[in-house]
């Protein structure tokens, strides 16, 4: 298979696995657009999409998934993080995220709240990298505690 950038790549349980040592931040782009494609999204019909770098070099794509009870909707960037969690993953470098409506141009796509403090939960604020993109060219990167500051995490539990 190959990506959108065309390199070689291996899918591996829901993962993706890049031939470069480290993934540009265009490849984690592409990937979360490819991921927006397959996005649930019949009630609001904003499209978004996430791509999760582990420190190994895997990427694990999600989409935002809604429920016409709305609460048990489900964010991309969680989708992404529970996918790669529930297959051993603990250990996380960056996302990228995106989303639009579909045939509209996107702006920057930040994620909630909710999916701030997932993110808190395994990363650390000093070094995650959260990267929003309005197109593979045109992005914004932030580290963790840029948008979650003063964050409450597994290091306050202790």
């Amino acid at each position: 298979d190959e990506d959108c950038t065309g390199d070689r790549v291996s899918g591996q349980k829901g993962a993706v696995t890049m031939d470069s040592q480290k993934n540009k931040a265009t490849d984690l782009i592409r990937l979360a657009y490819e991921a927006q494609k397959r996005s649930y999204s019949p009630y609001s019909g904003f499209q978004t999409g996430a791509a999760l770098e582990t420190a190994g070099g895997k990427v694990y794509q999600g989409c935002n998934i809604e429920n016409a009870g709305y609460t048990p909707s489900n964010c991309a960037e969680r989708t992404a993080f529970f996918k790669a969690v529930s297959e051993g993953e603990r250990s996380f470098t960056r996302i990228a995220v995106v989303g639009n409506y579909p045939g509209k141009p996107g702006d920057y796509c930040a994620p909630c709240g909710v999916c701030r403090q997932v993110m808190r939960e395994f990363c650390d604020p000093e070094t995650f990298e959260i990267i929003i993109a309005r197109g593979p060219e045109d992005y914004k990167s932030f580290l963790l505690k840029e948008l979650l500051p003063e964050s409450f995490g597994p290091d306050d539990l202790v």
